[in-house]
């Protein structure tokens, strides 16, 4: 891909006026720090062996699914503090399809009034399981789906996975009240043919699709075939912007990382990492933490021994001041500002960037890019 001029490739006034009302937003939302995600990994068991799964889940897993009680003390805790029609509820796991009482604790969730939310593989996705998780509760639901068979297949470790998925997309289609996307990973297979897979979706009667790209952690780390070079990256962005403006099928680009040229272009919103800020998880041990894709070594507490709300107010320094994070090529960098060092699960467990978006698109455009 050929470099774009230094005049391309600088923000506009408009877009730094727009990032400006972000960053000043953004604090106004740390000081408040209001929940309004909370992601329940509910299980680690699963029925697929993902390739680039950062986790530890398999089929049978040491660590037992967390009772359902343990999980309602902590709601119920929270409504006694926040507006629970306010707050999703993401249940996510390993497969959340795996537990035979998912639909038991959806409607739990729900009459406690939070909007409950999933996230799944699909293979367990029938029209009947989908039903009888919308009758108890279900708002929001999106479902893996990487790919034409082969690659999808090949990215899932399961032969009967694409299969399935095209079942669940199926029988998400016939709830008109529920809001459901597809989410794709993008690797060194998929970035030749996504128009002609956006196409494909099209013609399913997909109306939401986001992509995203695997960051170097879990099963990943030593998988090229799952890394784009910095001119895939970009071109990855110019594919989603070009489809935003066509308008047929509405693409995001996944929440990690600041885009430079390319926020307000790639996704709905500006870049801002809302982990511990208005996003929250408790995994499947009890830790909390601030999103599922985060080290342990940010974790800032357990259910088992700490009180959430309290660990929701009090904690999550690291979080909320990132200042600790202005290191390295973080110091220097001009959208320090805007970006405040990336996304916080991007980070080793020594706190250095493990990825950095932003220096793929100025490599790629070239160094004068958004200075």
């Amino acid at each position: 891909m050929a470099k774009m001029s230094q005049r391309n490739n600088k923000l506009g006034f408009n877009k730094r006026v727009r990032l400006e009302l972000n960053r000043v937003n953004l604090q106004q939302r740390t000081e408040e720090h209001e929940l309004h995600q909370l992601f329940w990994e509910c299980t680690l068991r699963c029925n697929l062996n993902c390739r680039h799964c950062g986790s530890d889940c398999r089929m049978l897993s040491e660590q037992n699914d967390m009772p359902l009680a343990d999980f309602l003390k902590v709601l119920d805790e929270i409504k006694l503090h926040e507006d629970p029609s306010n707050v999703m509820v993401i249940t996510t796991g390993g497969e959340p399809t795996m537990r035979r009482d998912l639909a038991e604790c959806g409607l739990e969730i729900s009459k406690r009034g939070f909007v409950w939310g999933m996230v799944t593989n699909g293979m367990l996705l029938t029209p009947e399981k989908l039903d009888e998780y919308v009758k108890n509760g279900l708002k929001s639901i999106a479902v893996s789906f990487d790919g034409y068979e082969d690659d999808h297949n090949w990215m899932r470790g399961n032969s009967l996975s694409y299969k399935n998925v095209l079942v669940a997309v199926e029988a998400m289609k016939q709830h008109p009240g529920l809001t459901w996307d597809v989410i794709t990973c993008v690797n060194q297979r998929t970035i030749k043919y996504l128009p002609e897979f956006k196409e494909f979706l099209i013609s399913l009667g997909i109306k939401r699709w986001r992509l995203f790209t695997v960051f170097p952690s879990g099963r990943a780390v030593n998988d090229h075939d799952l890394q784009l070079s910095n001119e895939q990256f970009v071109e990855m962005l110019e594919f989603i912007k070009q489809t935003r403006q066509e308008s047929r099928i509405r693409a995001d680009y996944g929440c990690d990382g600041f885009l430079g040229r390319y926020e307000g272009e790639v996704r709905n919103h500006y870049y801002s990492c809302s982990a511990g800020i208005n996003v929250a998880s408790i995994l499947a041990d009890g830790s909390i933490s601030g999103c599922l894709s985060i080290r342990a070594d940010y974790h800032q507490g357990n259910i088992y021994k700490d009180s959430f709300w309290d660990v929701w107010q009090n904690r999550f320094e690291k979080y909320r001041d990132h200042q600790w994070m202005k290191t390295d090529d973080c110091a220097k960098c001009k959208m320090w500002r805007y970006c405040l060092g990336n996304g916080f699960h991007l980070r080793d467990g020594d706190g250095k960037l493990q990825v950095c978006q932003y220096r793929k698109i100025v490599e790629t455009h070239g160094r004068a890019s958004l200075q």
